[in-house]
């Protein structure tokens, strides 16, 4: 299944670097704790979906596709 970005560049470059920040954080400050390895997850997610272009929580709440990119 092929998903249509719903990200504008920006976005995606916003929601890259919070990712790679908050699992650094986890990662370096929380080592091995539950609040580190939560703070991982959600780290890989944003950087996920700011790599891909694609969120499936935005896109379930009506937001539009991007025309350019």
């Amino acid at each position: 299944m092929i998903y249509i970005k719903n990200l504008p560049v920006w976005e995606r470059w916003g929601r890259s670097l919070s990712g790679l920040g908050l699992a650094a954080f986890g990662l370096t400050a929380q080592w091995n704790s539950l609040a580190g390895w939560i703070l991982v997850g959600i780290g890989a997610v944003a950087l996920l979906t700011g790599f891909v272009g694609f969120c499936p929580m935005c896109a379930m709440v009506g937001r539009k596709p991007q025309i350019k990119t």
